[in-house]
């Protein structure tokens, strides 16, 4: 039976969040900002805040504004020496700020390119665009890198070890697939998964196993596991349209194209416009799905089911986080830590 997940504790916020970042260890980050009275700003940056809270208590460690705003792309993490990292965009074009954990003072900022999604790790902050991706050194805040290839289009990336993995679509094929680059040089170390899939929901990572949201995997299986994965589809679908809705592949991050999976399972054959807002997060050795308010957890290595729970909240989530048992859900106006299996 489903049961609800323990709540540690819950923290309203007086301004929307828009965005969290935490550890395993460390404080919980906050970026929230003000809506301008009637909904309107005369500039596209609306300016922000970060809040630092206790990670066991919630308690707030303290609060400062904050020169990265709200508007264009967002990321946020910490530095080798625990510094808060942010990446987003200023009143003067995007930046990457470095802010003391203790008191939420301004250390540093330099000018970045615009992105859309960004990621932030101890030695290196990356930006995607849909035609370019970009690497930032976190300490010196210079970039690393650029990368772009003709004829794709960038949508999600996230961080294996020493690899980035972006998932892209060809252009001509109108098919989505994964590409994985140098964390070092940004040089490309080719797919690891061809554009074969309609679409990528989400991507998620822990060490060398990567799973995918996605649908329609018939084209992305080997042959050999084609037999296997039309007998579980005409199981599960009682219309006989053969056709999976929400599916997830599990690949490994050196994988060549043509590779057969880690493993895959099919999640739904409703109709799309009838599956729940979904969702995906890895963390130590864990895959998370969020369906709706609903949270269920994998092996990643053999996806094998480990536990549901229903999490209050979830299916308002602005944004989720799982790091060493500990799930931080972000609310429009409220930050919670529920307790997880670690």
């Amino acid at each position: 039976m489903t049961s609800t997940a323990r709540r540690r504790w819950s923290r309203e916020i007086a301004s929307e969040v828009d965005g969290i970042a935490f550890e395993a260890t460390g404080p919980v980050l906050v970026h929230g900002y003000d809506p301008p009275a009637g909904g309107m700003w005369i500039d596209d940056v609306i300016p922000s805040q970060l809040w630092a809270l206790d990670r066991n208590s919630g308690e707030i460690l303290w609060k400062s504004p904050c020169e990265v705003g709200y508007g264009r792309g967002f990321a946020a993490g910490f530095g080798a020496r625990h510094e808060v990292v942010l990446l987003g965009p200023g009143l003067s074009g995007h930046r990457i700020v470095q802010m003391d954990p203790e008191s939420g003072q301004l250390l540093a900022a330099e000018p970045i390119p615009p992105f859309d999604e960004g990621h932030v790790a101890t030695d290196l902050c990356i930006g995607l665009t849909p035609n370019t991706i970009f690497g930032i050194h976190t300490g010196g805040m210079v970039e690393a890198w650029s990368f772009s290839q003709e004829g794709r289009r960038f949508h999600h990336l996230t961080r294996a070890g020493d690899r980035v993995l972006v998932v892209f679509s060809d252009r001509a094929k109108k098919r989505q697939g994964v590409l994985a680059l140098d964390v070092t040089t940004g040089r490309s170390l080719g797919d690891i998964l061809a554009p074969t899939l309609p679409v990528v929901h989400g991507i998620a990572v822990h060490e060398d196993e990567v799973a995918l949201l996605t649908a329609d995997l018939q084209k992305a299986l080997p042959p050999e596991l084609m037999t296997q994965f039309i007998t579980e589809l005409a199981i599960r679908d009682e219309d006989g349209e053969l056709f999976d809705s929400l599916s997830i592949l599990a690949l490994s991050a050196s994988a060549l194209p043509g590779d057969a999976p880690l493993w895959y399972e099919i999640l739904s054959t409703q109709p799309a416009d009838e599956v729940p807002e979904v969702g995906v997060t890895a963390d130590s050795g864990k895959l998370y799905l969020v369906r709706g308010a609903m949270l269920e957890v994998r092996d990643i290595l053999t996806g094998r089911m480990l536990g549901d729970w229903t999490v209050p909240g979830l299916d308002e989530r602005i944004g989720l986080l799982v790091a060493d048992g500990a799930g931080l859900l972000a609310e429009e106006h409220r930050v919670s830590i529920f307790e997880l299996p670690a």
